[in-house]
């Protein structure tokens, strides 16, 4: 028996966070900009009707914008996490079979609900996460993963599916990957899209029936599963488990080039502290330490630097003052003078679970008083849920290490951010009768 896969999808997420605390913007054309308020990232579908490019700059869509009174607003990711895990939240409530797929998206198993039927229940998903949210969600269903995907797509682009599509039978099946380019099926990307192209193969259908020996001649294993998958087949489990991490990364681009060697520092060490909280989050310890700096990559080839250095902890560790000592001294190795620096960040390397780590025996140990020192520094930033520099919870920087400055001229630009409104207890909105 096969199984029946959703594909649940927030539309239009980001904006749809800002509509939930102020529904003035209901049926108003919205943008959301990308860090520092540098481009467009998310649009309402009457921004998009307006012409407004995804990834468009805030300066040239600056004229239309103000034509249309087109409401802009910087990137709240403290909200926008938030809210993420309130939907995943929600979602578990049907089946606790869900694997978050990304920030907006989460596969579901519904095959227990057969006999109330997978559309039906698609509907009541719906209308029960828009109710409890305020977030408003489309539906794919299918027998496989990449149907639904490809149904999900349909429920977007079509009004009248009502927001869920059902593909578990074969009625429609074939005139829905008629109408989903081949760059749009799930696991078909740029280069293999361009490939397909060129070979006459334009949709999902076309895809669909070319010959599987091809198929596999020229796309591989990976390439064979999506096929089959479009066939119906189940090639792809739900991973309800997110899989291991294997880096952790916490980069930024700078509002300003950065020239100031000490501001640099300071920066990464910011960038350092979160990656190392983001390692206690998940229980986690790493093994070495990268540090990476770039300039603009536009102007003069002359003008341009970037590079990375590593450097391996004496023993693995999550202890802020280690990953910030060991971050510090890769940026010392590849810091120029008379650069404008435009990016820099700290990747983890070597995760393992803590306490399964292989201690080096000849170096001091991170547990006992350090472990201590980390858990209340944790807890007093939960609490203060101020300035924002950290992940989806909203943790706020009271305590942190003097390595990591005070003023920080180099801070992200958000000068159309909303408040953080479920995670910040002086931004929390208000009811006025």
């Amino acid at each position: 028996m096969t199984g029946v896969f959703a594909l649940i999808d927030c539309n239009n997420f980001y904006v749809s966070c800002e509509r939930v605390f102020d529904p003035a913007l209901e049926g108003r054309p919205v943008v959301v900009l990308s860090n520092n308020d540098g481009c467009v990232i998310a649009r309402s579908n009457e921004a998009k009707a307006l012409g407004i490019g995804m990834g468009t700059a805030l300066f040239e869509a600056r004229p239309l914008l103000e034509k249309h009174g087109v409401r802009v607003y910087s990137s709240n990711y403290a909200l926008y996490g938030d809210m993420s895990n309130r939907v995943m939240a929600a979602l578990s409530e049907f089946t606790p079979n869900v694997e978050v797929y990304s920030i907006d998206e989460a596969f579901l198993d519904l095959s227990g609900f057969r006999r109330l039927g997978a559309g039906r229940h698609g509907r009541d998903i719906r209308a029960k996460v828009h109710r409890w949210t305020g977030i408003p969600v489309s539906a794919g269903i299918a027998a496989t993963k990449t149907l639904a995907k490809l149904a999900g797509g349909i429920a977007k682009r079509y009004p009248e599916t009502g927001g869920v599509f059902d593909l578990t039978g074969l009625s429609g099946r074939r005139d829905a990957m008629a109408a989903t380019d081949i760059g749009g099926v799930w696991g078909i990307g740029h280069r293999y899209a361009r490939m397909l192209r060129r070979n006459g193969i334009e949709t999902a259908l076309h895809f669909h029936d070319a010959a599987g020996p091809w198929v596999r001649k020229r796309m591989g294993v990976a390439g064979a599963r999506t096929w089959l998958e479009l066939k119906g087949v189940a090639c792809f489990d739900l991973e309800c488990q997110p899989p291991a991490r294997k880096t952790t990364v916490v980069s930024r681009s700078f509002r300003d080039a950065i020239e100031n060697e000490e501001e640099l520092r300071q920066a990464v060490a910011v960038f350092a502290a979160r990656a190392a909280e983001k390692l206690r989050e998940g229980g986690l310890t790493a093994g070495s330490v990268t540090a990476f700096v770039a300039t603009s990559r536009f102007g003069p080839a002359r003008h341009q630097y970037h590079n990375a250095a590593t450097v391996a902890l004496a023993s693995p560790s999550n202890h802020t003052g280690a990953v910030t000592k060991a971050a510090l001294a890769a940026l010392k190795g590849i810091f120029r003078r008379r650069r404008r620096y435009k990016k820099a960040g700290v990747m983890l390397l070597d995760l393992a679970a803590a306490g399964r780590a292989q201690p080096n025996l000849f170096a001091p140990s991170n547990d006992g008083r350090g472990g201590r020192l980390m858990e209340a520094l944790d807890r007093i930033n939960r609490k203060d849920w101020g300035e924002p520099g950290s992940g989806a919870r909203g943790w706020g920087d009271l305590l942190h290490y003097g390595a990591a400055g005070i003023h920080r001229g180099w801070r992200m630009k958000q000068a159309y951010r909303s408040p953080r409104y479920t995670t910040n207890w002086n931004e929390l909105p208000v009811a006025r009768g």
